[in-house]
């Protein structure tokens, strides 16, 4: 007997790549179960299904970095509830000294679907009911026909796992000028946030005041610092300058939103812009924006 759900859940994480630095990702679960029925004349109750996958999944991977400790352009250490890690990429080192949760380890060379399809088999088996005798996971893409841009970023101020400062998202945008779509604005956006970091200014400190790992060794000129304390504890992050873009206020999707539209009413002064900007999958928030011209 077999048992499906599609779209069980959505993961909201960032990972590290060899290539492209580190990377936010949005990826959809669908899940299929192998088994014998229960007292019920069920294999798992549907809600069961959702709640015990989903919190699962949340709790090893959703909202976190996930790192390719098999890679050996990785170099990771870990003492109490602290884990300092050191990432070499095409696009620049990057360097975090976190709280052990920020991170998911995925024993693999590469993130992709299996890897991480993989890692996430392990965590479902130990946590369902007997009876299940087998589990597949889908990991996908949404499908997009607009731009997008993956970009990464923490939260200080979130009471929840968005707190964690390298966690990320893979997101369209849609901007209308005026009241048209701007299919241009659409792309602008795609391309200036394509892999990025967006930062706080205000999470912003020099490279010398982090507490990374003895062996790095990186400055101002390079990186740009990031830190502050949440409530999951002390998050430390140093990224390549070109990977950036600060910003100046939190980088809530509402936020994001207003200086999307704020910014382009800047460039074009007179014209009215709307920005349906989405964190992720299915969710997100608008905004608009006009200054007034010469």
């Amino acid at each position: 007997m077999q048992l499906f759900v599609k779209d069980l859940t959505v993961v909201d994480f960032s990972y590290l790549c060899p290539f492209r630095g580190m990377v936010g990702e949005s990826w959809i679960v669908d899940v299929l179960l192998d088994g014998g029925l229960d007292e019920q004349n069920m294999l798992l109750d549907f809600s069961k299904v959702k709640r015990t996958i989903k919190q699962t999944i949340d709790e090893v991977a959703d909202h976190r970095l996930l790192v390719p400790t098999a890679c050996s352009q990785v170099r990771w250490q870990q003492q109490g509830d602290k884990v300092w890690m050191d990432f070499h990429s095409l696009r620049g080192s990057i360097h975090l000294a976190c709280p052990a949760q920020a991170f998911a380890l995925i024993p693999s060379e590469i993130i992709d679907f299996d890897s991480v399809n993989q890692f996430l088999h392990k965590a479902l088996t130990d946590a369902l009911p007997d009876n299940v005798q087998g589990i597949s996971l889908t990991l996908r893409n949404e499908v997009l026909e607009t731009p997008y841009y993956h970009y990464s970023h923490g939260l200080r101020k979130h009471d929840g796992n968005c707190q964690r400062i390298a966690h990320g998202h893979r997101s369209p945008v849609n901007v209308f000028a005026d009241g048209i779509a701007a299919p241009k604005w659409d792309e602008y956006w795609a391309k200036r946030w394509k892999d990025i970091y967006l930062g706080s200014e205000e999470d912003v400190v020099g490279v010398s005041e982090l507490e990374l790992s003895p062996q790095t060794k990186i400055d101002d000129k390079s990186h740009i610092g990031f830190r502050y304390q949440a409530p999951q504890g002390d998050f430390q992050l140093a990224m390549p300058r070109d990977c950036c873009d600060l910003i100046p206020h939190d980088t809530t999707v509402e936020l994001l939103a207003h200086f999307m539209a704020d910014s382009m009413a800047g460039f074009e002064p007179g014209k009215h812009f709307k920005v349906v900007a989405f964190e992720g999958i299915g969710k997100g928030a608008i905004a608009s924006a006009q200054h007034q011209g010469d």
